[in-house]
C-alpha cells in the first residue's frame, strides 16, 4: 500500500464524499485508555468519510513512517470514536505503534479488539502480536500467542525463532526451526538464515550441518543470502573447510561472500590464502567495501606482509573507499603490527574521529615498540577526551606501557583505577614490579590477590627474574610452572637450563629423561625475512639455504669485528626456554641467520626486518646491537614479547624483554 504524505492524505479526504452507515462496534472497541493524549485537531478527521478505512489506514501509515507512533495511537482513537471499523491492515500498524511506545497494556487492548473483530488469526496481525509480546513481555509470552494462533506460516515461525535469538537463546531458536520443518511449513530463505545464525551462536557444527541438509533439500542452498549465512556459521564454528566448500559451490558471489571467506582464513591464521582470495576478488571485478578492507588488513599485520598492507592502504586512498573509523583503526593496527610505528603515528594524528580502539591500539603500539613513555602520555591525553570511554582493554594497554617504561608509581595508580581487574591486569602489574626489581612487593601482591595458580602471572614474574638474574625465585617459579603445566615441554627446558647454569648435571640428565619419557617435544626456533616477495625461513643451525655459505661468512666477519672492538656478548642461557639454541654456536641461531641474509641481499642503509617465533636470546640481542652499529643500519627483530629496534648499538627495549 502506498504511503501518502499528510498533505496528500488530507487532499484525498476532502475529495471523497461517502455517506455509508456507521457500523456497530463492540463497546470494548469504542473506548481506549484516557492516558493517551490526543493532540490532533478534529477538522481533518471530520472530513474523512467514516466508511473509508483505506484513508484512515493511509493516515496511520503516514504517521508510522514518519516515526510518530503517538500520533498513530491518537488517530486510531479518533477512528474508533467515529465508529470506523478497523481491518486487518489497521491492527498490525496499531500494534507496531504500541510496541514502539512500550505501551504493553494498550497493545493487549488492541489484541482484544482483534479477537472481538475475528482478526486475531490473520497472518499480519499474528506477526504484529508476536513482535509486541516478544519485545515487551518476552519470547515465551510470544510463544503462547503463537500456539493459540490457528494459522502459522513461515513468517510467524521465523519471528518466534528470531525473538529467542534476541534473548540469547539460540538453542530454542533451533528447536523452533525443527518444529517448523516437522509441521511441513514452507521453508523460505529468511527462515533458513535465522536458523543458521542460531547454529553459529551455538557454535554447533552438527546442528549447522542439519540445517544445511534442509536447505539443500529445499533447493535454497544456492540462494546468495543463505550461502553467505552458511559461510559465517561455519567460520564461527571453526570449520574453514566447510566454509570453503560452500564458497566454492556458490553459483553467484557478492562482496559479502568474498569478505566472509577471507575473514575466515584470516581469523584461523590462513593469512596468505586470505590475501590470495582478496586479490582474486579484485581481479573478478568486485570492488571491496570498507568491511572487506577492515577484514583483510589483519592479514597484513605482520612484518613479512607489510608490503601488502601498504598496497591495500594505497588502494583505499586511490579508490575513495569510505575511511570510517573502523577502517582507519584497521590501517593503524596493521602499521603497528608490521613494524612501522612512525607510519601508525601519522595515521593516528590525521584521524578526525577516534574511538577507544584507536587510542588503545596506538598506546599499545608505542609500548610494543619500546616507547612506553609516549604510550603513557597518550593515555593521559585520552583521559582528557570526555567522548571516549576508557575500558579495561585501554587500562591493560597503559599498564603495558608503564611496564615498558618502568613507571611503577603510575602503573600502581592506573591499576587502582580499574574497577574489576582481570588476570591480565594482575599479570601486567606483576611484570611491572618484577622488571623494576621489586620482587618482594611482587610476591606480596600475588599473595594478596591469590595469583599463585595463574600461569600468565608466573611467567610475568619469571621475566623479571630473567632480567635481574634472580635465580632463587626463578627456580621456584619454574617448578610451579612444571606443576601447573605438566605437558608443556618449555617449562622442562627452562628447568634443564637452570640446572645447567648451576652445573647440576645429574639433574639436567634427569629433566631431559623426563622430557623423553613423557614424549614431549620442545619448540624449535625459527626466524624469517621477506625479500623480493618471497619469505626466507631459517631454523637453528640451518645450512639449507642456497646462500648459506655467504650468510655464515658474513656473520663470522661481523663477529670478528665485534670481538676486535672488545664487546662482550651475553652467553647466559639459564632462563632461556629454547633447548636447541644452548647447544648451537651463536652464529647459527635463526635470528642472526635471517639478519645476515638481509644484510647480504639488500642495499646499504636499508632496514632489516626479521620475525622470530620464540624469544630472542641474550647473545643474539647483544650481537644485533653491535651489528647495527658496525653496518650503520637499523635492524628490527620482532619476537613474541615486542619489536626490538636495534640502531647505533642500542635497542628500543632498553634490554628489558
Amino acid at each position: 500500500m502506498d504511503v501518502l504524505s499528510s498533505t496528500q492524505s488530507r487532499w484525498l479526504f476532502l475529495k471523497q464524499k461517502s455517506t455509508n452507515a456507521v457500523p456497530n462496534l463492540p463497546s470494548c472497541v469504542r473506548v481506549l485508555p484516557r492516558s493517551i493524549d490526543v493532540s490532533l485537531t478534529h477538522q481533518p478527521f471530520d472530513e474523512i468519510p467514516v466508511s473509508d478505512t483505506f484513508a484512515w489506514n493511509n493516515l496511520i501509515q503516514t504517521h508510522l513512517t514518519n516515526g510518530d507512533p503517538d500520533r498513530v495511537v491518537s488517530t486510531y482513537r479518533q477512528m474508533l470514536l467515529r465508529g470506523v471499523s478497523p481491518d486487518k491492515h489497521t491492527l498490525p500498524r496499531i500494534l507496531t505503534a504500541a510496541r514502539q511506545t512500550n505501551s504493553f497494556f494498550f497493545g493487549k487492548q488492541v489484541h482484544g479488539h482483534a479477537l472481538k473483530l475475528c482478526l486475531s488469526s490473520d497472518s499480519y496481525v499474528v506477526s504484529a502480536l508476536l513482535e509486541l509480546y516478544g519485545r515487551l513481555d518476552g519470547a515465551d509470552a510470544a510463544k503462547l500467542v503463537f500456539c493459540k494462533s490457528a494459522r502459522r506460516n513461515s513468517v510467524s515461525w521465523t519471528l518466534l525463532s528470531r525473538l529467542y535469538i534476541m534473548e540469547d537463546k539460540p538453542g530454542l531458536a533451533v528447536d523452533m526451526f525443527k518444529q517448523m520443518v516437522k509441521s511441513k511449513a514452507e521453508i523460505d530463505p529468511l527462515a533458513l538464515v535465522t536458523a543458521i545464525g542460531a547454529c553459529g551462536m551455538l557454535k554447533s557444527l552438527p546442528e549447522g550441518r542439519n540445517v544445511h541438509d534442509i536447505a539443500r533439500k529445499s533447493g535454497l542452498e544456492g540462494d546468495v543470502l543463505v550461502s553467505n549465512s552458511f559461510l559465517k556459521m561455519y567460520i564461527d564454528c571453526g570449520s574453514i573447510k566447510d566454509a570453503r566448500a560452500v564458497f566454492d559451490h556458490m553459483p553467484s558471489k557478492d562482496v559479502i561472500s568474498w569478505t566472509e571467506i577471507f575473514r575466515g582464513y584470516v581469523k584461523n591464521g590462513g593469512f596468505n590464502e586470505g590475501l590470495k582470495l582478496f586479490r582474486q576478488m579484485s581481479m573478478e571485478g568486485l570492488k571491496p567495501d570498507s568491511l572487506s578492507i577492515s577484514s583483510i588488513l589483519p592479514a597484513c599485520g605482520r612484518v613479512a606482509a607489510h608490503k601488502q598492507g601498504k598496497e591495500i592502504h594505497a588502494y583505499l586512498l586511490r579508490n575513495g573507499i569510505d575511511m570510517n573509523v573502523t577502517v582507519q583503526n584497521a590501517v593503524l593496527d596493521m602499521y603497528v603490527k608490521s613494524g612501522f610505528i612512525d607510519s601508525a603515528a601519522k595515521i593516528f594524528a590525521g584521524m578526525e574521529e577516534r574511538d577507544s580502539i584507536s587510542w588503545t591500539v596506538m598506546i599499545l603500539g608505542y609500548s610494543l615498540h619500546g616507547q612506553g613513555e609516549l604510550g603513557v602520555d597518550l593515555f593521559c591525553e585520552m583521559e582528557k577526551n570526555s567522548r571516549v570511554k576508557i575500558d579495561q582493554i585501554a587500562y591493560a594497554a597503559v599498564l603495558h606501557a608503564c611496564t615498558t617504561a618502568c613507571l611503577v608509581e603510575q602503573g600502581r595508580f592506573y591499576f587502582n583505577c580499574i574497577s574489576a581487574p582481570k588476570i591480565r591486569h594482575h599479570a601486567l602489574m606483576v611484570a611491572l614490579l618484577s622488571q623494576a626489581g621489586l620482587f618482594h612487593e611482587a610476591r606480596v601482591f600475588m599473595e594478596q590477590h591469590k595469583l599463585e595458580g595463574y600461569v600468565e602471572v608466573l611467567r610475568a614474574l619469571l621475566d623479571g627474574c630473567r632480567i635481574h638474574r634472580n635465580m632463587p625465585i626463578a627456580k621456584r617459579v619454574i617448578e610451579q610452572l612444571c606443576n601447573l603445566q605438566t605437558l608443556n615441554a618449555d617449562n622442562y627446558v627452562l628447568l634443564s637450563n637452570w640446572y645447567t647454569s648451576s652445573a647440576k648435571w645429574e639433574m639436567v640428565d634427569k629433566v631431559r629423561e623426563t622430557i623423553r619419557d613423557m614424549g614431549l617435544k620442545p619448540r624449535k626456533g625459527y626466524s624469517w625475512i621477506e625479500f623480493r616477495n618471497k619469505i626466507h625461513v631459517f631454523g637453528t643451525g640451518d645450512v639449507s639455504h642456497p646462500r648459506s655459505e655467504k650468510i655464515y661468512w658474513e656473520l663470522q666477519s661481523l663477529m670478528k669485528k665485534i670481538e676486535e672492538e672488545g664487546t662482550m656478548l651475553n652467553a647466559d642461557f639459564s632462563l632461556h626456554d629454547v633447548d636447541e639454541e644452548r647447544e648451537c654456536i651463536p652464529i647459527g641461531h635463526s635470528e642472526l641467520l635471517a639478519t645476515s641474509f638481509g644484510l647480504i641481499s639488500t642495499q646499504a642503509g636499508a632496514t632489516i626486518r626479521v620475525t622470530k617465533n620464540l624469544r630472542i636470546c641474550g647473545n643474539c640481542h647483544d650481537s644485533a646491537k653491535a651489528i647495527s652499529k658496525i653496518v650503520e643500519r637499523e635492524i628490527i627483530i620482532k619476537d613474541p614479547s615486542c619489536f626490538h629496534h636495534f640502531k647505533d648499538g642500542f635497542c628500543s627495549c632498553g634490554d628489558f624483554w
